[in-house]
């Protein structure tokens, strides 16, 4: 097996002073394609929002290259793609202007990559409708579209199939598949069943705190 990309090395998060998961280790080589799970509360997304940067660690470390995160933020989120299930797309602006605005951090794309994009997301002609007038399924579709435009090797996806149809899930698989067949990763939390072959379970279950150490 190869040396992996992103470790996850005696990791413990917490939320509000309740102690959520412990002692999580999970090592990622090139072409993983890992779904997060576990019981409404187990911490599925705060693990995300951990591995992002966006919410400190209670205990342990997260490494990429063999380094930890916390000593190369930049250089990480320069790999880093990250979908939350939240869909942060500004009513005010066209599908054009929010994926200019959306990929503001990542190399700049150009008009023919963004239209290829959204024939990809099943979007082709909306390039200039305005956001607001789009429905939550269209919504979803524009945050997606950025899979066809990042060069990020480390896709973090949280809840993804949410409001597509069955359609676009498949076809969504099969993107998430591709970019871990070519050596990238994929960190992802699903509710529904999947069709893809292949993939690997991480069950934040089996990594709850007993009951006296609960709470921090």
């Amino acid at each position: 097996m190869s040396e992996p990309l992103l470790t996850l090395d005696n990791l413990s998060c917490e939320r509000d002073g309740r102690l959520l998961f412990s002692g999580v280790d999970c090592e990622c080589p090139a072409g993983t394609l890992l779904q997060v799970v576990g019981f409404n509360g187990a911490g599925k997304t705060t693990l995300l929002n951990t591995l992002t940067g966006l919410l400190p660690a209670a205990k342990g470390d997260i490494r990429w290259r063999g380094d930890s995160i916390r000593s190369q933020r930049q250089v990480f989120h320069q790999e880093l793609l990250y979908l939350g299930h939240q869909v942060p797309v500004k009513p005010q602006l066209t599908v054009r202007e929010n994926l200019l605005w959306l990929g503001a951090l990542n190399p700049p794309v150009t008009k023919d990559a963004i239209a290829e994009a959204l024939v990809q997301v099943d979007l082709a002609g909306f390039e200039h409708s305005p956001s607001f007038a789009l429905s939550a399924g269209q919504k979803r579709r524009v945050l997606l579209a950025q899979l066809y435009l990042s060069r990020a090797t480390l896709w973090v996806l949280d809840e993804p199939f949410t409001a597509i149809d069955k359609a676009g899930v498949l076809k969504l698989e099969a993107t998430m598949a591709r970019h871990a067949e070519q050596g990238g990763i994929v960190l992802f939390t699903s509710h529904q069943p999947l069709a893809m072959a292949e993939f690997a379970v991480l069950d934040l279950s089996q990594f709850q705190p007993a009951p006296g150490e609960a709470y921090v």
